[in-house]
Formats: structure tokens, C-alpha cells, sequence
């Protein structure tokens, strides 16, 4: 079989010049080493190798192991990747430690909205690429439950510590007579709502509210259904189904799509079924990803990489799943373009707030 790849191009008269070979394939192998170094970070968390290091100093191999249960040789070599990726401070005499700003990072997913541990996973699996590898040939992409069980965990522990630390009480007290409409029992969805981390958190701020949850997604219907059960609320129904099917009447005080407009194979349609969904008065809650109409002033961003690998393989794909689907991508949706979507469906006010997210900006609409 041959392999998946474009003709080698024709060799040119000019000599490479050895420098610049040698630089570029530094650069490429970087990538690789990256992604040695992302597998090692998730078996840190998934095995409670950072939470067993933060806070405790210096360790050598077998106090780390004595704290987690796990083998001595095998710890010593992840501490010493760990130690060679700059993440865990190296001692001289072999100890290793976790420093405050890496343990916000690395370990503390309850307390840090800078945690990020949670969003790395091990590899896909190859029917996955194969899909992929099928997307590039036939334009058409993958629904989001390709991504299996993985992908709805690996979601919801990203969208965790955000949830509870600033979506509740900063991000909605930002919005003119929300938390007084919420408190007083107002009808909450949140369209896209995944695990349903969101949609938990408001059901227990906001007892007196009803909240709905629409997904797509079984999975990811299934694993709300689970995080509801668990905490109890009984002010939430979950709704495996998409926004063409909200009601038709005009009936939510809050409407939340959080960071999975772009995600969407219609989103004008999407819009449009808010639009008709939402109160009179209501507030429709929009946070997607910081980006600019012109691709190449994503540049700025010094993540903007990993996000073109995030579309290609989850939210581009997801939004060409279907044929015709818009396809936006993750940095497909800026300022300029939802508010034309916006107005395009009748909303007839459009805000702005940056909360200072590196990765995202957010967006009030009313009618």
C-alpha cells in the first residue's frame, strides 16, 4: 500500500543550505518531543503524580512512590522527564519538585482557573486518525461522539475549574439583571451543555430556576445525566437533541452556548432558534474563542497551533459533519461575524466583555 502522502517534490539545483536544514528539524523534532512530553503529563495526572508533589518540597523517586503506591523505577524515569521538560525542578542530588506555579497548573483543579493537567490525554486511537485521514479526502468530518468516552471527560475536566471559579460568580453577575432574574426562578438552557458541568453549577446557585441541558451528543448526555444524579439537583432536564429542537415559544430568561458555536455544523441556525426560544427580556450568554477576522493575525496568539490542531481534529470537524456543514473552526468565529449572524436572526443588542481569558471573549445578546 502506498503511504498517505503527496508526491516528494522534484530536487532543485541549489544546495540546502545545512544550518537551516539542521534549525527546521529541530523545530519538527520540538513537536515530537512535545508530544512525549504531553503523554507524561497525563499519566502525572490520571496516576496523582502532581497532587502527590504539590505542596510536599523536594522528593526523590521512592518518597514519591511510597506516596502514591506505584513503582520506584518507573516514577524515577517519569521525574526525570519531567525534570528535562522544565515542568519539575531538578536537584542536584536527584530530588524533584513541583513549585507553586506549576502545582496551579499542574494540580490544582478545584482552586485554579489556570489549571490545565486535565486537558491532555493519550493518544487517539488509529480508527480515529482514519477517520480523519477519511475527512482530508471526502470533506466531510466526524460528529463529536467519534471522540468516545475520552473526549467528553477530557471536556469536562478543561471546563471544570473554569465552571466553578468564574462562570457563576463573575461571568453572570457581568450581566445586566441576570443573577436577580435566576434567583427569584427564571428558566435557564445551555445549548451544547456537554457533561453538563455548567448546568449543574447554575441548578445549585439558582434552586428556584429551572436549567436545561441540550446536547447533541449521547455521550456526553449520558455523562450529565451521571454529574446531575450525583449532586442531587432536581431542577434540571437534559434533552439529547440539538437547538432546533428548543420550543418554539419565547420562554428563557438565560440562554448559554459555551464555547461550541463554532463547533456547530448551522449555527445561523442555531442563532435563529434562540432567537426564538429566548424571553423578550432575556440574555442569550456567548462564550467562544478570541480570534480576528484575519487568519493571520491569530499569529498573535502564542497558542494559535494548537488551536488549528484542536479544529482539525474536535471542532472544525465537528462542524463539517454533516455535508454543507459551515465548517468555522476554532478560530472561526470572531467579534465582526457573530454579531453579523446575530442581527442577521433579529437580536437587536450585541456586547462585548473580555475578561482578561487569554483564550476566550464573551458576548451578551438580547433581543
Amino acid at each position: 500500500m502506498e503511504p498517505d502522502r503527496p508526491d516528494r517534490p522534484a530536487p532543485t539545483d541549489s544546495e540546502p543550505d545545512q544550518e537551516q536544514i539542521g534549525l527546521f528539524a529541530l523545530k519538527v523534532w520540538g513537536y515530537k518531543q512535545g508530544e512525549m512530553v504531553s503523554l507524561l503529563v497525563h499519566l502525572g495526572d490520571r496516576l496523582g503524580l502532581y497532587r502527590a508533589l504539590a505542596g510536599a518540597g523536594p522528593l526523590d523517586a521512592a518518597e514519591l512512590a511510597r506516596r502514591t503506591g506505584l513503582d520506584t523505577r518507573w516514577v524515577l524515569e517519569w521525574l526525570r522527564g519531567q525534570g528535562a521538560a522544565g515542568l519539575l525542578l531538578w536537584h542536584a542530588d536527584d530530588r524533584f519538585e513541583l513549585e507553586p506555579a506549576g502545582a496551579a497548573v499542574l494540580a490544582d483543579e478545584e482552586g485554579s482557573l489556570a489549571f490545565a493537567a486535565g486537558a491532555f490525554g493519550p493518544p487517539s486511537a488509529p480508527e480515529f486518525v482514519d477517520g480523519l485521514v477519511d475527512a482530508f479526502r471526502t470533506g466531510v468530518g466526524m460528529p463529536y461522539d467519534r471522540q468516545g468516552p475520552a473526549g467528553v471527560h477530557r471536556t469536562e475536566r478543561m471546563l471544570g475549574p473554569w465552571t466553578r471559579l468564574a462562570l457563576v460568580p463573575r461571568i453572570l453577575p457581568a450581566l445586566e439583571g441576570v443573577v436577580a432574574r435566576l434567583e427569584t426562578g427564571g428558566q435557564v438552557v445551555d445549548i451544547g451543555c456537554g457533561a453538563g458541568v455548567a448546568v449543574v453549577a447554575l441548578a445549585q446557585r439558582f434552586p428556584q430556576s429551572s436549567v436545561h441541558g441540550y446536547d447533541i451528543s449521547r455521550l456526553a448526555i449520558e455523562r450529565a445525566a451521571e454529574l446531575v444524579a450525583d449532586a442531587g439537583v432536581g431542577n434540571v432536564t437534559l434533552h439529547h437533541a440539538g437547538a432546533e429542537a428548543l420550543p418554539e415559544e419565547a420562554s428563557f430568561d438565560l440562554v448559554m452556548t459555551l464555547d461550541c458555536l463554532h463547533d456547530m455544523t448551522r449555527p445561523e441556525e442555531t442563532i435563529g432558534a434562540i432567537r426564538r426560544a429566548i424571553a423578550p427580556d432575556g440574555t442569550w450568554l456567548v462564550k467562544d474563542i478570541r480570534c480576528t477576522p484575519d487568519a493571520r493575525d491569530n499569529l498573535a496568539n502564542p497558542m494559535a497551533a494548537m488551536m488549528y490542531g484542536f479544529s482539525v481534529t474536535s471542532c472544525m470537524s465537528s462542524a463539517l459533519s454533516e455535508p454543507g456543514g459551515a465548517g468555522l473552526g476554532t478560530l472561526g468565529l470572531d467579534p465582526q461575524r457573530l454579531e453579523r449572524l446575530c442581527r442577521g436572526q433579529g437580536f437587536g443588542r450585541f456586547s462585548q466583555h473580555d475578561f482578561d481569558e487569554p483564550a476566550n471573549l464573551y458576548y451578551e445578546v438580547r433581543p
